[in-house]
């Protein structure tokens, strides 16, 4: 099976003819609503431990939401949405296409050499959303139609519960795995052999306690590595 790690909201950065958009939203690039927090760092790690290739991005999804099909109507924000077709036509071929291209191609070629794929996508949520606290530390996303990404995710729950029985482990949560997506977009194109799986951490910790963030990082990445083994 070929590991293939991406990351979609890897960074709040503005390309530079964009920059005047945000000026005054300064504050809102530094927050969840801006990239996950945290995410790019584990899924590096995760990547280096499975010696599997990474494609992440370091735009802002503020300018457009990495992880939503070019049509759907939240992939651009409040402060983008309102630009003509023209300005976003332009931002989805400077930032979208190229990342979604590069994750095609790698499916693609790994299944037509006769491998399995297993896509994990790298996020991570926050803790508090408005004004709920999600209980819960680690989250599977997958479609829960297809049998061998429902497998796959009971053998890792399973793995995480050995490793590090305290941690809260849930599926399906806190989004559902076979909402609108790139890992969604691409179960459409390879209906077979290809596995789209979702991984979301709690920032809580990555804000709060970095010994404890690197812990849970630690943790979830030696369960799949373990799950990837068979045992």
């Amino acid at each position: 099976m070929k590991v293939i790690v991406t990351c979609e909201h890897g960074g709040n950065r503005i390309p530079k003819p964009y920059r005047e958009l945000f000026k005054g939203h300064e504050a809102l690039l530094a927050t969840h609503r801006s990239y996950d927090l945290g995410a790019l760092g584990y899924a590096r790690k995760l990547a280096a431990r499975l010696d599997a290739p990474l494609y992440s991005a370091t735009t802002s999804r503020l300018l457009a939401d990495l992880n939503r099909t070019p049509g759907h109507p939240r992939i651009f924000s409040e402060i983008t949405r309102f630009l003509d077709s023209t300005a976003k036509r332009a931002i989805l071929e400077k930032v979208h296409t190229p990342h979604w291209r590069k994750v095609h191609a790698a499916v693609q070629e790994s299944l037509t050499a006769g491998q399995s794929v297993l896509h994990i996508a790298c996020h991570s949520f926050t803790p508090v959303l408005n004004g709920q606290v999600r209980a819960m530390d680690v989250g599977l996303l997958y479609d829960p139609a297809r049998k061998a990404e429902r497998r796959f995710c009971d053998l890792w729950k399973t793995a995480l519960a050995a490793r590090a029985p305290a941690l809260r482990v849930r599926r399906n949560a806190p989004y559902k795995g076979a909402s609108d997506g790139l890992a969604t977009y691409l179960r459409t194109l390879f209906p077979k052999a290809y596995l789209g799986i979702e991984l979301e951490l709690n920032q809580r910790d990555f804000i709060e306690n970095r010994p404890r963030w690197r812990t849970l990082c630690a943790e979830v990445i030696e369960s799949l590595a373990a799950t990837l083994r068979g045992g």
